[in-house]
């Protein structure tokens, strides 16, 4: 569990996801209310994500860019993500992330739908990649620490688009 930003201001958040879920309960007739999880713990120029998978629905919000847009925060971002999470337990995985299947439960919501925010992200800060050395048979390349770590990990193998050989870690 993430530890909550300003408890005061979290408390609302819920309540707005209990009555957009109510309503897309009632407009899709579902007899159940799905469970999902809901964290503030994301960081840079994203105000919110969702993630589904096995493990069920996560909805992740930057507390960052919560305080500094409230209000519009709250009718907005928490809808537009809520939005993903009725897309995927209606539709499943073949609905497209802004497709007409999610524009529509934004509609449902009563908002126009938009994929983007315009807030102010010079708060906000992202996360800097380590970045690692790697040879080919034609030049170097500058892995981030993501794809090195699957690679250290045996999970993945790279190769160079020029000549087609596999990257090979410098050490450096």
């Amino acid at each position: 569990m993430t530890p909550l930003p300003e408890t005061p201001r979290i408390t609302p958040i819920y309540q707005r996801l209990g009555e957009l879920l109510a309503l897309a309960a009632g407009h899709f007739r579902w007899q159940v209310l799905p469970a999902f999880e809901v964290a503030f713990d994301l960081r840079g120029k994203a105000a919110g994500q969702m993630v589904a998978g096995r493990g069920g629905v996560r909805l992740r919000f930057n507390p960052v860019l919560m305080r500094q847009n409230w209000e519009d925060f709250l009718h907005r971002v928490v809808a537009h993500e809520l939005a993903h999470a009725v897309v995927w337990w209606q539709y499943g995985r073949r609905a497209k992330p802004h497709g007409p299947e999610w524009q529509a439960v934004m509609r449902l919501f009563g908002l126009e739908p938009q994929r983007c925010h315009d807030y102010d992200v010079a708060g906000a800060q992202a996360r800097r990649l380590q970045r690692f050395r790697y040879r080919c048979g034609c030049r170097e390349h500058e892995l981030t620490s993501i794809r090195h770590g699957r690679i250290q990990r045996g999970e993945r193998e790279y190769v160079c688009k020029s000549c087609g050989q596999r990257l090979e870690w410098t050490g450096a």
